[in-house]
This record gives structure tokens, C-alpha cells and sequence, in this order.
């Protein structure tokens, strides 16, 4: 059972997530969040020390709203390799109907954590190489059985199938043409079926 402050915590950052997704560090005001938690400021400061603060667990909330889902989709099959193809038909028409509003929280806070926000670019890295470890791991898990060749680099792939789905949503995103992400993962679909499959 949550305490009143730890419920007002995680009220501020469920309303403060979208906000900083979509609009990004810079973008997003305390004045924004203010009017989105309709509290006042001893609210706000009396929980975090900072807007940095806030952003960081925002991210961290969307990022695991949004890997849940890509979790949840990989578990409805049992074969690793029909996974692979199970997480490239969860991100179709991601960029219209994304868990997390704004879209891919890696993705929207990473350009701008780069270099000016060291904490907040450690939780964006260790979100990163979470979902890269999740990819290896079911390759590797496909080649001990036989269904993924053996021969298949898996740093390599994971690394590959995941750029390939991040840089589509990106591109989709920047042209507003949702079916470049579709066109992309069919295409990652091939790859995959091509050069995995024992």
C-alpha cells in the first residue's frame, strides 16, 4: 500500500510522462506540469528536487509502459524465431497508436539527453541495452533449438533488428508518412526470415 506521498509522486509522474514525451526536456515547463497535476508548486518541489528529477522518472514510467507491451506481445508465441516476427508486428502503425503518448520514449528523449543530461542519459542507455539483451537472448535461445542458425552473430542482429525498427519510427515521425514504418518492418521481416533461419 502507497503512503499519500508516494501516491502524489506517482500521480505527478503519470501526468508529467506524455508531457515530457511529447514536447521534450527543453519543451516541457514546470508550469506544464503544474497545470497538468493541478497542484500547487509546494506539490511539485515538495516530492522532487528538480525538472530533472521528474524527467527521469517520467522516462523510466513510459519506457516500461512501453517495453511491457513489447514483452507481452513477444510471450503470445512460443517459438523464438516467431517472437522476432511477433515484436516487428507489434510496432506496426506504432507511430499512430503508440502505448505512450508522443511515441518511443527512447527514441524522444535520447537526442536530447546526449550530452546535457548524464543521469538521464545512463537511464536511456540501461533502457537500451535492455531491450538489445531481450532480442539477443531469443536468438540465442533460437539457435540452442535448432530454429535460428548457428552461424548468426546475435550482438550483431539484436543490434540490427532493433536499429532498423527505431530508425523506421524516426523516419515515419520526421516525414509523417506512417507507412515508411509498416514498408520497413515488412522488409525486417524478410531479413530476418532470410538470414536467420536455420
Amino acid at each position: 500500500m502507497l503512503t499519500k506521498s508516494e501516491r502524489t509522486r506517482q500521480f505527478i509522474i503519470e501526468q508529467a510522462a506524455p508531457i515530457f514525451n511529447r514536447k521534450g526536456f527543453a519543451g516541457t515547463s514546470m508550469s506544464d506540469i503544474l497545470q497538468a497535476t493541478g497542484l500547487a508548486k509546494g506539490g511539485l518541489y515538495g516530492n522532487f528536487d528538480s525538472k530533472e528529477e521528474i524527467a527521469r522518472e517520467a522516462f523510466k514510467y513510459s519506457f516500461e509502459k512501453a517495453y511491457s507491451e513489447v514483452v507481452a506481445a513477444a510471450a503470445t508465441k512460443e517459438s523464438p524465431f516467431e517472437k522476432l516476427l511477433a515484436i516487428c508486428d507489434y510496432y506496426k502503425d506504432y507511430t499512430k497508436n503508440s502505448p505512450v503518448d508522443g511515441g518511443c520514449p527512447i527514441l524522444n528523449y535520447s537526442i536530447e539527453a546526449d550530452d546535457t543530461m548524464p543521469r538521464l542519459k545512463k537511464d536511456i542507455k540501461s533502457a537500451l541495452e535492455r531491450q538489445l539483451h531481450d532480442l539477443y537472448r531469443v536468438i540465442e535461445k533460437g539457435k540452442r533449438l535448432g530454429e535460428i542458425r548457428k552461424d548468426v552473430n546475435s550482438e550483431k542482429y539484436a543490434t540490427l533488428i532493433y536499429s532498423q525498427i527505431e530508425g523506421a519510427i524516426f523516419i515515419s515521425k520526421a516525414l509523417d508518412d506512417h507507412k515508411k514504418l509498416n514498408q520497413s518492418l515488412e522488409f525486417l521481416k524478410s531479413l530476418i526470415t532470410n538470414d536467420l533461419k536455420a
